[in-house]
């Protein structure tokens, strides 16, 4: 069973791989259906959906009604005012059975222009905290990508006490040296004030460039199990965070078979020779 550690200062003991259901946005439900049997069979206990992901608030539905208690049930909205928010909200506790989520997010708030919209007066961030005086959310995160997520977050912690964050971490993005020196300044803010800490693109291998895309994920993941779990221990070697899984059904019992295998942190020799031989590109350059 995948190891179980606190979600920053929620209470609740989730387990460190978290389910990225954004690789439900585009299956059938029997195909969702196996994918929470997988979930139950490693002990994933945690799901990170969005309101932008398709169908995958519909798929995980069906199992609400019997299993809600089993899951630390995360959503997320793209609206950056109020209103809109708000009604992003309801809409996804109608779709996703459920009469109150466990954590929202607003989601890649990282556009300066759209940071302020959603973190200023009318913004969306006000809806959020409205439903959780409501109780229809327990919890309030911020999610991101890019380069400048980190800062952006750092940025964000210091105007609102959000409970978690989610970013891009992996070997091949913290070889850019201001990257790296931001994502360290934000894991000092969340260590101090316990705020969990969740990433994304931990398998990534390069962008797809002009070679035919072969995988639900919008980047080229790795693939072979070997490489995934070099790239799962070392993310995991940082002991106070969590991996999201990987957008593709395919790939996800990988990530999770890694994530359950105990490692110790690979070298950075290690590292660089699988960076060289898969030809790994970061994600972002920009």
């Amino acid at each position: 069973m995948i190891p179980q550690i606190p979600f920053g200062r929620t209470g609740h003991h989730s387990s460190r791989a978290i389910f990225g259901a954004a690789g439900l946005g585009a299956v059938s439900q029997a195909q969702a259906d196996r994918a929470f049997e997988q979930l139950f069979e490693y002990g994933v206990n945690h799901l990170d959906t969005a309101a932008s992901y398709g169908e995958s608030e519909l798929r995980i539905a069906p199992w609400m009604p019997a299993h809600r208690q089993d899951f630390f049930l995360a959503s997320k909205t793209g609206e950056r005012t109020f209103q809109a928010a708000k009604e992003s909200l309801h809409r996804s506790l109608e779709r996703l059975q459920t009469d109150h989520l466990d954590s929202i997010q607003l989601h890649n708030l990282v556009d300066p222009r759209e940071w302020e919209t959603a973190m200023g007066s009318g913004g969306a961030l006000e809806a959020l905290v409205e439903a959780r005086a409501e109780g229809l959310v327990r919890f309030i995160g911020v999610t991101g990508h890019g380069l400048t997520v980190a800062a952006q977050h750092r940025r964000a912690l210091e105007q609102f006490d959000f409970d978690s964050v989610l970013l891009p971490y992996s070997h091949v993005l913290m070889q850019n040296r201001q990257y790296a020196r931001d994502f360290e300044d934000l894991m000092l803010v969340c260590q101090e004030r316990k705020v969990a800490v969740q990433t994304i693109k931990t398998i990534t291998r390069r962008p797809w460039g002009e070679r035919p895309q072969t995988s639900a994920t919008w980047y080229e993941p790795l693939e072979d199990q070997a490489d995934i779990n070099l790239a799962v221990h070392w993310a995991l070697a940082r002991a106070d965070v969590f991996i999201c899984t990987a957008g593709d059904l395919s790939i996800m019992p990988k990530v999770l078979e890694a994530t359950n295998q105990p490692g110790v942190r690979p070298s950075d020799a290690l590292m660089q020779r699988l960076l060289e031989q898969r030809e790994m590109t970061p994600l972002f350059t920009s």
